[in-house]
C-alpha cells in the first residue's frame, strides 16, 4: 500500500468516525469506542489464551454446544 493509500484510507475512516460519532462530545466518542475495541480484543484472544492455560483440559466442541460456566463459546465472542 503506497503512502497515498494509507492517507486517503485514513482521512476516510476519521470521516466514517466523525459520521458515527454524531453530536457526541469527541472524548466520550472516544472511550466508548476503545471498549468496543478492548471487548474485540478479549474475543479475538480468548480461545487461544485458554486452549495455553488449559491444554488438555480445554472442553472441545462437538456436535453439540457445550457450556463453559454461565456462557457459551458462542457468547464470548464479539464478531
Amino acid at each position: 500500500m503506497t503512502d497515498n493509500n494509507q492517507k486517503q484510507l485514513g482521512n476516510t475512516l476519521w470521516s466514517i468516525a466523525d459520521q458515527l460519532r454524531g453530536a457526541m462530545d469527541a472524548d466520550d466518542f472516544r472511550d466508548y469506542m476503545l471498549s468496543f475495541l478492548f471487548l474485540r480484543y478479549l474475543s479475538d484472544n480468548y480461545e487461544t489464551a485458554a486452549k495455553k492455560e488449559l491444554g488438555r483440559d480445554y472442553p472441545e466442541v462437538g456436535g453439540e454446544l457445550q457450556i463453559i460456566g454461565v456462557f457459551t463459546r458462542e457468547v464470548l465472542r464479539f464478531h
